[in-house]
């Protein structure tokens, strides 16, 4: 007797040619574009002015639009793929991709009409630089909370509030911005809206000082009396939770990505440093006590990793999963934490100084627990998902 079953999505153990050659790539671009940068962005909390445009010529910021729209027509993957070689060298680099494409250029190719997807995505594709903001002083895990209005005024939309702690708050052009237009029906009135740097009343206010990724802009944004036409409304009025919800869900897969190119980053450097580096007469790396630290890093970091691929697998096969999502961004940002908190011990004394490169890949990896979801919240997750099945 025969039957049939349908083979689950296996972890992906390896990379099709196309997707090693894309890796192979952005790892050469990364390493020998951004690796010389690094410090001064670092210092300087802005990215190098050549940057951003180079990111677009090599298809980076617009990796899953479709080629009709200027974009490379890749998958999520192989977004995933680019964020983590990014972050491998610098994490800021990488997370400015990251918001690009698993946040700003999902939400637009899942929610945008037709005519909204002919204006926007190809300016997303060649030059403009997206943000998604949602948090407010008020509203950081509880999202629907935000406080954030909107009024509809004969064609357009008047937009009252502030947002908080938005990535990519200097540098873009383009804005999903959340707000409530019926307060009474709670996070039913909640509306995305496509809000352009240049429509009347709104600005940009202070990026924040950060312990970590501080060339990457974080900042506040402005609403005041912000005119944006009813066209602009991205998605349905009141569906704005649902944009948020999936769209976060995507983006946290993205996270997971970051956090896996600065584990890998953290444990290269660590590699190189205990084999370089004489005790005692000898190397290091010939002691049992720091050859075993570093396998045991290196046994996390690859798990993390095919927790990232499998769950972009799932997202590329249109399979479900939340679940997986949640799992991957905990347990890779755990992961980061720790294996950067180590490579910060291998290099002893030195390691706590600016002089090696390990303590930004620690200060990098904090930013892992707490945006796009705490783990507090990533375990909430889970913790639903087994309970209520």
């Amino acid at each position: 007797m025969s039957t049939s079953v349908v083979p689950a999505v296996q972890p992906l153990t390896c990379l099709s040619e196309e997707e090693a050659l894309f890796r192979s790539t952005i790892r050469d671009f990364a390493e020998t574009t951004i690796a010389p940068l690094v410090a001064s962005m670092d210092e300087t909390s802005q990215y190098d002015p050549a940057l951003v445009p180079q990111l677009f010529e090599l298809g980076l910021m617009g990796i899953e639009l479709p080629e009709t729209y200027g974009g490379a027509g890749g998958s999520f993957l192989m977004g995933c793929l680019a964020i983590e070689e990014l972050s491998r060298v610098d994490g800021s680099v990488g997370v400015l991709v990251d918001v690009q494409n698993t946040l700003v250029n999902n939400a637009l190719l899942r929610w945008c009409t037709p005519e909204q997807k002919a204006k926007y995505l190809p300016l997303m594709a060649t030059q403009t630089v997206g943000s998604y903001a949602l948090s407010e002083a008020g509203s950081g895990s509880d999202a629907f909370a935000l406080q954030t209005r909107a009024a509809l005024e004969g064609d357009h939309y008047v937009l009252n509030g502030r947002k908080l702690w938005i990535t990519n708050g200097r540098e873009a052009g383009l804005y999903i911005v959340m707000a409530n237009v019926d307060p009474k029906q709670g996070y039913r009135g909640i509306t995305a809206f496509l809000v352009e740097r240049e429509f009347p009343g709104f600005s940009v206010g202070k990026a924040e000082k950060k312990l970590g990724i501080r060339a990457s802009s974080t900042c506040e944004l402005i609403l005041d009396q912000c005119i944006v036409p009813k066209d602009n409304v991205l998605g349905e009025v009141g569906q704005g939770y649902k944009v948020a919800i999936e769209t976060l869900n995507e983006g946290r897969i993205g996270i997971g990505a970051q956090m896996v190119g600065i584990s890998q980053g953290a444990l290269d450097a660590a590699v190189r440093y205990a084999k370089e580096r004489q005790q005692f007469g000898r190397p290091i790396a010939d002691f049992q006590a720091m050859r075993f630290q570093l396998a045991e890093m290196a046994t996390e970091l690859e798990a993390a990793r095919l927790m990232v691929y499998n769950t972009a697998r799932l997202k590329d096969s249109g399979e479900p999963f939340l679940q997986q999502a949640a799992m991957t961004k905990y347990f890779t940002s755990q992961v980061a934490e720790r294996i950067t908190s180590r490579a910060v011990e291998v290099f002893g004394g030195i390691g706590f100084t600016t002089d090696a490169p390990v303590e930004k890949f620690y200060r990098d990896a904090k930013i892992g627990k707490i945006y796009e979801g705490t783990s507090f919240m990533q375990l909430n997750t889970i913790a639903k998902q087994l309970l209520d099945d």
